[in-house]
């Protein structure tokens, strides 16, 4: 039997010393400004609701993350079928998201980072719009967020 276990989760997986983070606004280099609020919006309420870390300015946080969206893609074609009179059915779309994040300590230590994600949210024309779709990949990004964080400890 095991009689103890020193592994734990404390403050969301990071070490105990970060309880405090400020999440910065994330460079857009897409044409979509909406994106930047969205972006901060779905990262602020992982970190704060998955991670167990509190929000506060960056000159006090323990640890900052900030980012990059570097391409959005709000329409791409992925599933297709032949039509009637040589024409071409388009039966999947998707919305593509690519984002470079990191966050680091108060001293500077990357305390995790990914350059180039690619996040996307699948979509059916017709049935679903294009924001809910994009909703699906901000979703994606937050947990590829929290677990990556999560695994370095």
């Amino acid at each position: 039997m095991l009689t103890g276990c020193l592994y734990g989760f404390k403050g969301g997986g990071f070490p105990p010393e970060i309880k405090t983070v400020a999440i910065l606004p994330f460079d857009n280099l897409t044409a979509e400004p909406t994106l930047t609020q969205e972006v901060v919006d779905s990262v602020r309420a992982a970190v704060q609701g998955r991670l167990g870390l509190r929000q506060a300015g960056e000159a006090s946080a323990d640890a900052v993350v900030r980012g990059s969206i570097t391409r959005y893609e709000p329409d791409v074609a992925v599933a297709f079928t032949g039509g009637s009179n040589s024409t071409v059915n388009v039966n999947k779309r998707l919305v593509q998201l690519s984002v470079s994040v990191e966050i680091i300590d108060k001293d500077g230590k990357i305390l995790w980072q990914r350059n180039g994600m690619s996040i996307d949210g699948e979509y059916e024309p017709g049935s679903e719009t294009e924001a809910r779709a994009r909703g699906r990949a901000l979703s994606k990004l937050v947990t590829n967020i929290v677990d990556g964080a999560q695994s370095q400890w």
